[in-house]
């Protein structure tokens, strides 16, 4: 078995990280194996070199070994790519073709971006992991192969198995070794050793002396995030030897190019994962304020007609403790005025014996209520009506869950879907 330095010389790999050094170790460990390995790290940080490592290391290195991208394949597409298809199998299939799981039978494949493969593909990857069977498109023949699978994908692929975006089956079909491969910003002693090794190779490539960096300069460079890692770190050192006449460079120069390096210091939330019921606009808080006003309002209404149908304040406010204390709050909590005298809630003044009921109140006691239904616009509705679609699509249509962000019952939420037919 290889070491990992005589690996290192052999792949160009530059640098002499505790984790770096895990992950290559990792590697030679499982290539005589046919055990699927998933490659994971952020974009740029060069895992393309561990499938490479890999195949080179193992039984079918005689065999052919193809690269895929799947996030370049369109969706339409990639099963042609993937598995081949019969003639006439879509428009403009004019004739039968391979695959590249055909074409490599026996070797190695590298699915780069796996994690951008559409569902449908993944449930053909999962049927060839699991017993080497595939399907042409257009085909109803079944056809064997054995080609050993390796994947990378700079995708939280826990977060895209959430958001059910990525097949939980797949993934731990994928990942039976899993080889992370560490960010730049977390490989400090490798960054100015990887910057001289780049500009040298452009100082030979365009024939000019190779630049240096002052000491500044590389304490700038070790400071410096790099978002973009390894392949970032690359292109500033080939601007910087194209681009500037001299050789020795300082931090002022090196500011230049590197983006947002004012603010490398500066801390920063990132993926914070928004909670159920957050609204992400302020029009949809807006409605949401609206949707409450007007539950408010109904229990205004119904507190009123209980009122006047048994001009009986004390008993009403008996009857309807639950009611009261939901619009008002807490039933012992003092209501003050401006100038902090007390106010007594909902004791209304009782009706004078000698003050007779008038003829139309008589005819039509229910006047007030029918006023109140009257004054609602058909825009609140409306609003009500977006509110609900909008709380459904963010929950994936579980009612319960957009009941609960709403504020009412689910059994409220199922009448009211059904009152506005959605």
């Amino acid at each position: 078995m290889e070491n990992i330095q005589s690996i290192k010389q052999r792949f160009e790999i530059i640098g002499n990280d505790v984790k770096l050094n895990r992950a290559i170790e990792k590697a030679i460990q499982v290539a005589p194996t046919d055990i699927s390995v998933l490659v994971t790290g952020e974009s740029g940080v060069g895992k393309e070199s561990i499938p490479k490592i890999i195949h080179s290391l193992s039984h079918r290195k005689h065999a052919k070994y193809i690269a895929v991208n799947c996030g370049a394949i369109p969706e339409g597409t990639i099963d042609s790519e993937l598995f081949g298809h019969e003639k006439g199998a879509f428009t403009g299939a004019t004739q039968t073709r391979s695959g590249y799981f055909e074409v490599a039978d026996g070797g190695t494949i590298f699915l780069d971006e796996v994690g951008e493969l559409p569902l449908t593909t993944q449930v053909r990857l999962l049927r060839v992991l699991e017993n080497g069977e595939f399907l042409k498109v257009g085909s109803s023949q079944v056809q064997k192969t054995d080609v050993r699978i390796v994947a990378a994908t700079n995708v939280n692929m826990f977060e895209a198995i959430k958001k059910e975006k990525f097949r939980e089956d797949l993934y731990y079909r994928l990942s039976t070794v899993e080889i992370n491969i560490p960010p730049l910003r977390e490989r400090k002693d490798d960054i100015h050793l990887l910057f001289r090794k780049f500009a040298s190779d452009f100082g030979r490539k365009y024939k000019m002396p190779t630049i240096r960096l002052m000491d500044d300069a590389i304490q700038m460079l070790l400071k410096y995030r790099w978002p973009g890692n390894i392949r970032q770190l690359r292109n500033i050192a080939e601007q910087v030897s194209v681009l500037e006449e001299g050789r020795t460079i300082s931090a002022t120069t090196l500011h230049g190019y590197l983006p947002n390096a004012g603010n490398t210091n500066l801390p920063a939330v990132v993926g914070s994962p928004k909670k159920e019921g957050d609204f992400s606009t302020e029009r949809e808080i807006l409605y949401k304020v609206l949707f409450d006003m007007k539950g408010d309002l109904h229990d205004l209404k119904k507190l009123t007609l209980e009122l006047l149908k048994n001009n009986d304040t004390e008993k009403v406010q008996e009857e309807n403790q639950n009611l009261i204390q939901k619009i008002y709050g807490n039933e012992n909590q003092d209501i003050t005025e401006d100038n902090g005298a007390p106010v007594e809630v909902l004791h209304l003044p009782e009706p004078h014996a000698e003050q007779p009921v008038t003829q139309s109140f008589q005819e039509d006691k229910y006047h007030f209520a029918e006023e109140i239904e009257e004054e609602e616009t058909l825009s609140l509705q409306e609003k009500e009506i977006e509110l609900i679609k909008k709380s459904l699509e963010r929950n994936r249509g579980k009612r319960k869950a957009a009941a609960s962000e709403l504020g009412i019952s689910e059994r409220t939420l199922y009448r009211k879907i059904k009152q506005y037919d959605l």
